[in-house]
């Protein structure tokens, strides 16, 4: 934030422009004087007396700093009242000049200002001498005519001090400066009156006892003494408040920029420096900060007045640095600051904790002379100290900000950081362009945390996201939606070119990653969303990408684009939640069963029990679609224990009848998951009598062979209860019959889809033979599902499968209707002589 240029100063040699007028009329008062005032010198004795005092008097300073000059208000209007009264005017302005002079030595100014000082000195003297001889004569007496003229006298003098030095500062500094120094002068002014009024007194009383001076002269060292003390306990309370509001502002502040910005100028002006400057090492994603506070100057530079080696020495050593007239610095130090025309210095570390977080400077003490001493350096100290707490401060709430935006794990924008985006997107949008978002679902991460751990896992989280980082648009923003989730948000000429988009990606994600000895091969399903066309606002578009993300997972590898009947088949399941909860308080759910026969003889060996809902509104609801919803909505340990009871109920029943029939249900894997299912079924067994060899329990090949040992327990529970596992759907996934080997099952059901596929197929016909050939030599039974054709039933017996359902058979019925399909199909004389119940041939 470097500011224009500065206005220019105009150096002090042009001080000479008002010295020299000043000292024009010095002379020509001192000259009027000569002629006009008594002649010098009077009494030497008292001039050298006062002399002495008038010396001793000016070494008391208040000084006020304006700008770069200091306005010293010397206290010698006692001695120059007495001085006056005593001695020719022309004497008086003789020793105003020698003691001026003697008092700029001892300061060692600079040539141009003891020239000035001297001229200010003899003037004022000159013109207040030239009053008084101007004014009737004082006598003897000291009456009120003579405090007035006095009072005329040394206010004269005063005035034209301060109005030569106003003069100056204005040709200098402009005339701002000059204004802002009258409008200062006001309790200066006040302080003579009231200076001039104490040496009234102190006159009235020499000239009523000359030993007087002695108890004044006591009173002065006492007063000396008092204005001391109390001179330091005024600076040390403007310190105090200056330290206040500089905290105030502090705590005021907001983030790390508006922190710097109420800083500098504040500890530049509470320090009275010129400069003020706060250094800040880059560290971590925090660029390097210099930047200064110069007096005159607004705003803040981004320079400093002293070199690198000053600031380097501080952090590295963790002590402040101090240099200048009041200091013992070394050689290295004095000399890299004289060439940059620096008079005093003080840098001290900032820091957080143990170690250091940068410096805080303050160069050049103002005026000429004032120095920095060793009392500002606890001052100096105290303020670096807030300084830094409140620069880690702000530093932590930019991080926490940043954190509450951003994902730990990949440093990317996080899901309210791409919402936020996304709303600011659709807002803004030209004719002819979509805003396009991405949604990336990482596949197969369960398997890589399960049997590589979590680190492994987030390592290919790291690699997808820097990937994607690498991969997309430079105008792209890319974040993590949260899991194994990633949004790519930008604008794009149509859906098309975002499916485009997506393709490419995915390619790029999908290249092996290579994990130590190991190499992984990554897939990703895609789905994309597009404003206008999928919705008007972040919330809809990261909905409406969830769905089409979805969707892709059903096709492995795949991009698909969100269309309306995602969203419809979503809703319709989010509005059966409520539904199926009170389907199943009220008992609306029906069992249907479907029967299970033997190929070769047609003898009824069991059913499966299906569950089945008929929605007062919807009408017939699929049973994938109330699964599904009774799995997300934690119902589904009740939708199972439905179907549980009331096939053990019509299982006690039909043993009641003489015909015991074998019962199946299908489980979801999630119920695997549920240590306590074991024990609940055998609760339900025994509370309807049912032996636990008549129950068989159907798990998908997804659910039981999901690359892990986690059902295995719940299921090897089950086996030692006597219940009969079987694997349904098998041949729909990844899984080999080898992995039957360690699982401890009892029989296999082959997918529907490939026996329907076995009489046009070869490949299904292949397929199906191999399961049996292989379940039958693992001593598993084989269940074919699907049988709808006299073809496939010859098939099947060829090929030496045993069991088959299927609508050749039956349809699921509910029990009303099956029990008439028993009386229509079941030969009475089977079912007399106890056999198994043999189906009628149908020709």
């Amino acid at each position: 934030m470097k500011p224009g240029s500065p206005p220019a100063r105009r150096s002090n040699e042009q001080a000479w422009l008002i010295t020299g007028p000043l000292a024009v009329l010095a002379i020509v008062c001192s000259f009027v004087l000569a002629l006009a005032g008594p002649p010098p010198p009077g009494n030497l004795l008292g001039a050298a007396v006062i002399f002495v005092v008038m010396v001793a008097a000016s070494t008391q300073v208040l000084q006020i700093v304006v700008r770069r000059q200091a306005l010293e208000v010397i206290v010698i209007e006692i001695p120059l009242l007495l001085a006056f009264f005593y001695l020719p005017p022309l004497t008086v302005v003789l020793i105003a000049v020698l003691a001026a002079l003697i008092g700029q030595l001892r300061r060692r100014l600079s040539a141009p200002k003891v020239w000035f000082n001297l001229a200010r000195a003899a003037v004022a003297a000159s013109l207040a001498g030239v009053v008084l001889v101007a004014l009737p004569p004082i006598g003897d007496e000291v009456g009120p005519k003579t405090w007035a003229v006095l009072f005329a006298v040394v206010s004269v003098n005063s005035l034209v001090s301060l109005a030569a030095i106003s003069a100056v500062i204005t040709l200098l500094h402009g005339w701002q400066a000059g204004w802002e120094l009258i409008r200062n002068g006001t309790a200066p002014q006040i302080i003579c009156a009231i200076n001039t009024v104490v040496g009234l007194v102190i006159l009235m009383a020499i000239e009523s006892n000359v030993w007087s001076v002695l108890l004044i002269a006591v009173l002065a060292i006492a007063v000396v003494l008092v204005y001391r003390s109390y001179a330091q306990f005024l600076r040390q309370h403007r310190t105090l408040g200056n330290m206040y509001e500089l905290t105030r502002a502090i705590s005021e502040s907001g983030q790390e920029g508006g922190l710097v910005d109420a800083l500098l100028d504040r500890v530049r002006a509470l320090m009275q420096a010129e400069y003020a400057t706060l250094w800040l090492p880059a560290q971590g994603r925090h660029p390097e900060v210099l930047l200064s506070a110069r007096l005159d100057d607004r705003g803040l530079l981004d320079v400093a007045l002293t070199p690198s080696i000053v600031r380097e020495r501080v952090r590295q050593s963790g002590r402040t640095l101090a240099a200048g007239r009041a200091f013992d610095d070394d050689d290295d130090v004095r000399s890299a600051l004289s060439k940059r025309q620096v008079k005093d210095v003080i840098v001290v570390p900032l820091r957080s904790g143990q170690a250091v977080i940068g410096t805080l400077e303050v160069v050049n003490r103002l005026s000429d002379v004032g120095h920095f001493t060793a009392a500002d350096i606890p001052v100096f100290e105290t303020v670096a100290a807030h300084v830094a707490v409140a620069l880690e401060n702000s530093r932590l709430v930019d991080r926490l900000r940043h954190d509450a935006y951003h994902d730990t794990l990949t440093g990317l924008p996080n899901r309210r950081r791409i919402t936020g985006a996304l709303d600011e997107s659709v807002k803004i949008r030209l004719p002819g362009e979509v805003v396009a978002l991405l949604l990336f679902d990482v596949d197969g991460l369960r398997q890589v945390n399960e049997s590589l751990g979590h680190a492994a896992g987030d390592k290919v989280l790291a690699e997808v996201a820097s990937r994607l980082r690498a991969s997309a648009p430079s105008s792209a923003l890319v974040g993590r939606a949260g899991g194994d989730e990633f949004l790519v948000t930008l604008r794009l000429e149509s859906a098309e070119a975002a499916l485009e988009l997506a393709a490419q990606l995915r390619d790029q994600i999908r290249d092996e990653m290579v994990f130590d000895a190991l190499t992984l091969d990554v897939n990703t399903a895609v789905g994309v969303a597009v404003h206008p066309d999928h919705g008007s606002d972040a919330a809809t578009l990261l909905l409406r990408v969830d769905l089409a993300a979805t969707a892709a997972k059903s096709v492995p590898g795949s991009v698909q684009l969100f269309n309306p009947a995602l969203e419809s088949r979503s809703l319709r399941r989010l509005g059966l939640a409520g539904d199926l909860r009170r389907a199943l308080d009220d008992d609306e759910l029906e069992v249907y069963f479907q029967p299970k026969v033997t190929l070769g003889d047609r003898r009824l060996v069991g059913v499966e029990c299906l569950a089945r809902w008929e929605h007062p509104t919807h009408g017939t609801v699929a049973p994938e679609d109330f699964v599904a919803v009774a799995e997300h909505t934690g119902q589904l340990s009740r939708l199972t224990e439905v179907v549980l009871r009331e096939g053990l109920r019509r299982s006690r029943d039909w043993a009641l009848a003489d015909q015991p029939l074998p019962i199946a249900v299908n489980l979801a894997a999630r119920t695997l998951t549920d240590q306590h299912f074991p024990d609940r079924v055998q609760e339900l067994l025994t509370e309807y009598g049912v032996p636990a060899q008549r129950l068989t329990l159907e798990i998908t090949e997804a659910g039981v062979l999901d690359g892990t040992d986690r059902p295995i327990p719940t299921l090897r529970r089950l086996r030692d209860l006597g219940v009969r596992l079987s694997v349904d759907d098998f041949g729909t996934g990844d899984s080999s019959l080898a992995h039957l080997r360690r699982l401890p099952v009892h029989e296999v059901k082959v997918d529907r889809s490939f026996v329907q596929g076995m009489a046009t197929d070869p490949g299904d016909l292949a397929i199906v033979n191999a399961v049996v050939t292989l379940s039958q030599q693992f001593g598993l039974a084989v269940v074919a599902e699907g049988v709808e054709s006299e073809l496939t039933l010859e098939l099947l017996q060829d090929i030496g499968c045993e069991i088959g359902q299927g609508f050749l058979f039956s349809r699921p019925l509910p029990y009303e209707r099956l029990a008439a399909w028993f009386g229509a199909q079941v030969e009475p004389e089977t079912v007399a002589s106890g056999e198994l119940p043999r189906l009628r041939v149908v020709p």
